[in-house]
């Protein structure tokens, strides 16, 4: 088994490419091991030392290290953990249905506006962000004030450079699709 890596733009975090599905379809973010208990997967990263947060995406991982190690000492183990994982035939998840948020319901015009935000986030935005192995998603719209909030995942959560692409990118990008909106902020 080959696995490939790339550099994010976050110095902390790499991707992995394990060559095969992970997840298939959709995203799961686990910021702590105790969050991990439905990812055999990210519970074997998790005993890895220097492991901070795991992010499983359809066909890659990324991996946040601690500040203290550097990636030469961790790269390694992370990989032995990822090959082992894969060779054993142990599923990614054990609980399908878990760790989904529930979705506020919107209604009349709100309804329309959040439904053309969240077509955006998926054809424009998801698509370039996972390439940098990282994942946004919908979290809400206040209608009263126009702002969108999202959720910040894999090599985005915690980024040096996410305000920037919140604010410069994604921000300017729904401003001028959806005139409704007026902000776009981060859920942490």
């Amino acid at each position: 088994m080959f696995i490939q890596t790339e550099s994010t733009p976050n110095p902390r975090t790499l991707k992995f490419l394990p060559g095969r599905d992970v997840l298939g379809t959709g995203g799961r973010d686990f910021s702590e091991a105790s969050a991990a208990a439905a990812s055999p997967l990210a519970l074997s990263l998790f005993s890895v030392e220097g492991v901070e947060r795991v992010y499983l995406g359809s066909d890659f991982l990324t991996i946040t290290k601690a500040d203290q190690i550097e990636w030469p000492h961790l790269k390694p183990h992370v990989l032995a953990a990822i090959m082992d994982h894969f060779m054993s035939g142990a599923p990614t998840l054990v609980e399908e249905g878990a760790g989904a948020e529930a979705e506020i319901a919107y209604e009349g015009e709100a309804a329309d506006i959040v439904k053309e935000i969240k077509e955006i986030i998926e054809a424009r935005v998801r698509p370039a962000v996972a390439r940098d192995g990282g994942d946004i998603t919908f979290h809400s719209w206040e209608h009263e004030t126009g702002v969108v909030r999202l959720t910040m995942k894999g090599s985005c959560a915690g980024c040096p450079s996410s305000t920037l692409t919140l604010k410069q990118g994604i921000e300017n990008m729904l401003k001028h699709y959806v005139p409704e909106v007026n902000a776009v902020e981060q859920v942490i």
